[in-house]
């Protein structure tokens, strides 16, 4: 079994209830094809960033998927058929994240979450001599002279 993560966007003018419906409808397709969905986070109603079919808001639903490739794909289709979901996108991982999304996540968990990497080496900003470079700089400047 693979690791999916997919989010689709429901109609703006479809209840909690309603969208929390879809979700468990979509949820029951993945468990009849002998998948688990690990996480479902409902963001809530947001503004999109066009319109897309005359709605400028939507329901956006988040599902962390551990499933065979043919439970995932009949997901799909039903997604496809329904004319409440505007869109959705899937895309494959190597392994689940159990942490929140970022939609979930506040700005000030994501600035701890920021600081906590500032010491790993991917985030060093090369740390050059100022002194030394301008020195270089005035010694090539010299030689063209």
């Amino acid at each position: 079994m693979a690791f999916y993560e997919t989010v689709f966007i429901a109609r703006q003018d479809l209840s909690a209830t309603q969208v929390e419906a879809l979700a468990a409808n979509l949820t029951d397709i993945i468990t009849q094809g002998q998948g688990d969905v690990a996480k479902t986070e409902f963001c809530g109603l947001r503004t999109l960033a066009y319109s897309i079919k005359k709605n400028r808001k939507g329901h956006y639903v988040l599902f962390n998927i551990d499933s065979p490739s043919a439970a995932v794909k009949e997901m799909e289709r039903q997604m496809r058929l329904n004319e409440d979901i505007l869109r959705f996108l899937t895309l494959k991982l190597d392994k689940l994240d159990s942490d929140p999304s970022p939609l979930m996540q506040s700005k000030q968990s994501r600035d701890r979450r920021y600081e906590a990497f500032e010491g790993a080496d991917r985030f060093d900003p090369i740390e050059l001599d100022v002194e030394e470079v301008e020195v270089e700089i005035e010694a090539e400047e010299g030689e063209k002279e």
